[in-house]
């Protein structure tokens, strides 16, 4: 498959790109295997200095790729060397022979990094049902080993490098202290269709000079994971390869936290947390042919977990989403929406807005309705559909984009 044609950047795409600084015991370094694309990169080598501590959540699908298991499984080692994440192939649904690639690649990857395999962790994206051929990597990775690098331009190339039908590189950093002693997350991630993340998303991969151990850095990965990319969604469909992983290498130095809930990690967990709400919401913003990006906000339900649910049901209906993508303020599609999501719901104390216009409220259109006012939100690029239950507290936000023509030209042609 060719990338001399690419599809056009997201109009949603931010209009600069931050340049991460260099995370101590981080390296990357990223080449060109020939897995799927001619004439880009398509393999990411992260080097990881002795004594990082790995963390991760997977799909929950129970159709899991090769490389998923395998990073389960070594998560239980407790350490972490080596990183390699190819883009082009997920080796998903391809039996022994996608077990044995990753495998492979684990072997070629310790030599690479002169560490044993369980401490090699493997992330693969693009087409499933096809095998991989892990022998591409030979010679590849110990190439990559070579020439790991660690500052901005590095970074750039790697979130570049485990793209699919992404049309920009996703990557956030933030700083933070814990019990006084500075500390730097970095995180890239990729991510445009099959996007409805039981856990995480498709890949996305965070990495920080703080020293915890790994239950605290397991809690707080999964924390941060359930407010940001288990509230994303861009077509409602799950995908068999998500995987969301945060690798801390100590370098930072901090006292010894050995509890998630300790005071000291707030401004580390608020760090981590704000930067996978930004990795997301980018993965909203290049939604497969988005024009605009949504927010789903719901209050008033019997129950946070209530409210997740009616929020997602209104951000994966198709209907909602073409209603969006034609500009049209059809607070139709949003009642069907909250009343097919299975949880407590009342027509009469339901209210919907459309950014600050409120367009029903008490079961029935506003009294106060403007088509035009409403019809103006619905030409701005950004987008905030808002319901009240009026039944109790729970309350949840969740993001997603428009559904156009974009999203079946470009899964019409995916594999050709």
């Amino acid at each position: 498959m060719s990338s001399a044609n690419p599809p056009p950047v997201s109009p949603l795409a931010p209009r600069t790109q931050p340049e991460l600084p260099p995370v101590p015991g981080v390296r990357l370094a990223t080449a060109q295997a020939g897995i799927r694309y001619s004439g880009r990169t398509d393999v990411l080598y992260v080097g990881l200095d002795a004594g990082t501590v790995p963390a991760g959540v997977f799909t929950r699908s129970k159709c899991p790729s090769a490389p998923v298991d395998w990073c389960r499984e070594a998560l239980t080692g407790g350490g972490a060397r080596a990183l390699v994440v190819n883009s082009g192939n997920a080796n998903a649904f391809t039996g022994q022979r996608g077990r044995d690639s990753v495998a492979l690649t684990a072997r070629i990857a310790a030599r690479a990094a002169s560490c044993t395999e369980t401490d090699v962790f493997v992330a693969s994206t693009g087409v499933i049902g096809e095998p991989l051929d892990a022998t591409k990597f030979e010679g590849v990775l110990a190439d990559c080993a070579a020439r790991t690098q660690d500052g901005p331009a590095a970074w750039a190339a790697a979130a570049q490098a485990i793209m699919t039908t992404d049309t920009f590189p996703k990557q956030a950093t933030r700083r933070a202290e814990i019990d006084g002693r500075a500390v730097l997350i970095n995180g890239i991630a990729k991510g445009a269709g099959m996007i409805a993340p039981d856990m995480a998303t498709m890949l996305a991969f965070v990495f920080t000079d703080a020293a915890l151990p790994q239950p605290v850095l397991q809690a707080l990965l999964v924390e941060g994971a359930d407010n940001s990319f288990n509230c994303v969604t861009v077509d409602g469909d799950t995908s068999t390869s998500d995987t969301l992983m945060l690798f801390a290498t100590g370098k930072a130095g901090n006292a010894a936290v050995a509890d998630a809930a300790d005071p000291r990690l707030v401004g580390f967990r608020a760090a981590l947390d704000d930067l996978l709400v930004e990795l997301a919401q980018l993965v909203a913003k290049d939604g497969e042919g988005a024009r605009k990006f949504v927010t789903v906000e719901v209050t008033g339900a019997e129950s946070d977990r209530s409210a997740h649910h009616i929020a997602m049901s209104i951000a994966n209906s198709p209907l909602v989403k073409t209603a969006v993508a034609g500009e049209d303020a059809n607070w139709g599609r949003v009642v069907m929406a909250v009343g097919k999501a299975g949880e407590p719901a009342d027509r009469d104390r339901l209210a919907i807005w459309f950014g600050d216009v409120r367009v029903a409220v008490a079961g029935a259109r506003d009294p106060d309705y403007s088509e035009d006012a409403a019809s103006a939100v619905m030409r701005e690029q950004d987008i905030r559909v808002r319901v009240d239950l009026g039944l109790g507290e729970g309350r949840a936000r969740v993001w997603t984009c428009d559904l156009t023509k974009a999203y079946i030209e470009i899964n019409g042609d995916y594999r050709s």
